[in-house]
């Protein structure tokens, strides 16, 4: 009589549930890996777009600024233009006056007449120039401080968050 030989039955339900426990953290890992990047990836289109617009605003800033300048410029030059023409119809009368004076002391009263005149113009004329120059700087550094001042905020945010 040959007696049948028992094969050990090995218990596999551990090495089941380490390999179900395994899966599942495996699983776990890719998900929260997964959310993790798709959080990230929203940061940076935020943080891209978010730059996008502040790279647009500088350039508006200074295309506004470009357009103050020479419209300021404009102006600066039209005055100066108009002051040259006026200056040459006075000399203009100057030298008629003195064409048409009798004595020496007509001509001495003419010229200092005109000596003091153009002193006085171009000393009024002068402050004038240097008010409208200031004036021109100032409003063509108005659109690139402010933008410049938005940058900064929004830069120093996270740091104060």
């Amino acid at each position: 009589m040959t007696t049948a030989k028992k094969t050990p039955t090995i218990d596999t339900k551990p090495i089941e549930e380490a390999v179900a426990a395994g899966k599942q953290t495996v699983e776990q890992a890719v998900a929260a890996t997964k959310e993790q990047v798709e959080k990230a990836s929203t940061a940076a289109m935020k943080s891209y777009d978010e730059f996008a617009a502040l790279n647009k605003d500088a350039v508006d800033a200074y295309v506004k600024a470009g357009n103050v300048f020479a419209k300021g410029f404009e102006d600066l030059g039209k005055t100066v233009f108009a002051f040259a023409q006026s200056q040459a119809e006075t000399n203009v009368n100057a030298a008629k006056a003195l064409m048409s004076a009798k004595t020496i002391n007509d001509v001495v009263e003419i010229q200092s007449d005109l000596a003091r005149t153009q002193f006085d113009a171009f000393v009024a004329e002068g402050t004038k120039v240097s008010e409208m120059s200031l004036k021109v700087a100032n409003e063509t550094v108005e659109p690139i401080q402010a933008q410049f001042n938005v940058v900064v905020e929004k830069m120093m945010k996270p740091v104060a968050a």
